[in-house]
C-alpha cells in the first residue's frame, strides 16, 4: 500500500506542489528547519487523520493562511489507485477516501499502516505513565481496530464518573462501577496479552543489538491480579466492583477514580529491576527506537501485512555498528521514508531504486541517477517549481 505523491495546499511551509513519491525507499535530506519532519508529517496525517506533532490543526496552516489540504495518491494491496484528500476548511477539517466522507478517523487505520519513529518516542520510555500506556494501546489498535471503541467507551464512563465524583451524586456509582469494571477488564485483558507478546520480541531485539539479556516490559495494572496459589489471574467483574467500592472514600477525597485502566503502569526492567533509573541516556534513546522496531515486527506478524516507516532523524544518536544492525532487524516493509542531515552518511544505506530528496525553505528537489551512454553515470538535480526543468 505504498505512496505515490502528496499534494500541498498552505501545509506549513511546504511548497503547493505535489511531490513523487514512487519508491519503496524515500529518503529527504536537508538542514533542521527546512521542511523534511513537515513531509513525514503529512503523510502521518493521511494514515491516522491527525498530526503527531499538534493537537490543534490551525498551528499547521501556513504562516498567513486561513486553510490547508493535503491529498495522498497511493495504491491497495490490489494495486487499485486510491485516494486520500484531507480539508482544513473554516476551523473544520473534512477527510475523504476515494471522494467519499469519513466520519471517524479510526476508519483510515488499516488504510495506510504507518510506524513512526521520532524523538518523542523516549516519551514511551522515561515520560509519563500515560504516554507508556499510549504506546501499548497504539499497538493494540493498528491491528485491532475495535480496540479504539473500547478505549472511547472506557474514557466516557470514566468522565461519566468522576463528574459523579466532584458533583457528589454518590447514588448512581454502583450503575457506573458495573460498567466500568467490564469494559475496563477488557482493556486490562487486551493490555497484558499484547505485552505478552511484545516482549517475545523486544527482549530478544535488545539482546541483539547490545548483548544484555533479559530487558523486557512490565505490566502493572491497577486492579492487581489474583493470587489464587498456583498462579496469577486477572480478578473477576465482581472482585473489581468490590475494588471500586473500598476505594470510593479516597475517590470521594480526590473528586477521582483512584484505581483502574487509566492507573495502570508500565515499567521496563532487568532481572526483576526497574532497568531505566540506571540505564544511561543512550541506553534510553535506544529501547525508544527498538519499541518502535518491536511495533513493526508485531504489527507484521499479527496482521502478515507489510507496514510504513517514517523515520525522522532517529539515527543520530547511534554508532555506525548499531545503526547496521538496527536496520537489518527492520521488518519487510511497504515503504520506508528517512530523513537525514546533509552530513550524515546515508549513501550507505540507500539501494540503487532509492529517491533521494533534498529539501530547502519548503522546496524539494530529486537527485536521480541517469546514463547518458554506457561510459558514465551522472547525477542531475531536479528542482520541482511550477517550470520544472
Amino acid at each position: 500500500m505504498p505512496f505515490l505523491n502528496l499534494n500541498f495546499y498552505n501545509f506549513r511551509n511546504l511548497k503547493n506542489e505535489k511531490i513523487d513519491l514512487l519508491s519503496k525507499e524515500v529518503y529527504f535530506v536537508g538542514e533542521n528547519g527546512q521542511g523534511k519532519s513537515n513531509i513525514l508529517e503529512a503523510l502521518y496525517y493521511c494514515a491516522y487523520g491527525n498530526s503527531f506533532r499538534t493537537h490543534s490543526d490551525s498551528e499547521i496552516v501556513k504562516h498567513g493562511q486561513k486553510d490547508f489540504s493535503i491529498k495522498a495518491m497511493y495504491k491497495d494491496s490490489r494495486e487499485s489507485l486510491q485516494s486520500i484528500n484531507i480539508y482544513y476548511e473554516n476551523d473544520k477539517k473534512r477527510i475523504e477516501k476515494n471522494g467519499k466522507q469519513i466520519h471517524d478517523r479510526k476508519n483510515l487505520i488499516n488504510t495506510m499502516p504507518c510506524i513512526l519513529f521520532c524523538h518523542d518516542d523516549l516519551d514511551f520510555v522515561s515520560g509519563d505513565p500515560g504516554r507508556k500506556r499510549f504506546f501499548i494501546d497504539q499497538s493494540l489498535s493498528m491491528y485491532d481496530v475495535l480496540y479504539i471503541d473500547v478505549i472511547r467507551k472506557f474514557k466516557q464512563v470514566l468522565k461519566s464518573r468522576n463528574i459523579l465524583l466532584k458533583e457528589k451524586k454518590y447514588e448512581m456509582l454502583d450503575v457506573y462501577d458495573i460498567q466500568l469494571a467490564n469494559i475496563g477488564l477488557e482493556i486490562q485483558r487486551k493490555r497484558k496479552n499484547s505485552i505478552f507478546k511484545f516482549n517475545e520480541i523486544f527482549t530478544k531485539l535488545y539482546y541483539e543489538i547490545t548483548g544484555i539479556e533479559d530487558v523486557r516490559i512490565v505490566y502493572e495494572p491497577s486492579w492487581k491480579e489474583i493470587d489464587d496459589g498456583i498462579s496469577k489471574r486477572i480478578p473477576t467483574e465482581n472482585e473489581v466492583i468490590e475494588i471500586l467500592k473500598s476505594k470510593r472514600e479516597i475517590d470521594f477525597i480526590m473528586s477521582t477514580t483512584m484505581s483502574g485502566p487509566q492507573r495502570d503502569k508500565i515499567k521496563y526492567v532487568k532481572n526483576g529491576m526497574n532497568f531505566i533509573s540506571i540505564a544511561s541516556t543512550g541506553q534510553r534513546r535506544l529501547i525508544a527506537l527498538l519499541l518502535r522496531v518491536a511495533q513493526a515486527v508485531f504489527f507484521s506478524q499479527i496482521t502478515r501485512e507489510k507496514p510504513i516507516l517514517l523515520m525522522d532523524d532517529v539515527m543520530l544518536e547511534l554508532d555506525p555498528l548499531k545503526r547496521q544492525k538496527l536496520t537489518a532487524m527492520l521488518p519487510e516493509y511497504d515503504q520506508l521514508f528517512c530523513t537525514f542531515l546533509p552530513g550524515e552518511p546515508y549513501e550507505k544505506y540507500k539501494h540503487s531504486t532509492t529517491k533521494v530528496i533534498s529539501i530547502k525553505d519548503g522546496y524539494w528537489s530529486e537527485w536521480k541517477k541517469w546514463n547518458l551512454s554506457n561510459e558514465w553515470n551522472s547525477y542531475k538535480c531536479f528542482w520541482w517549481s511550477n517550470e520544472s526543468l
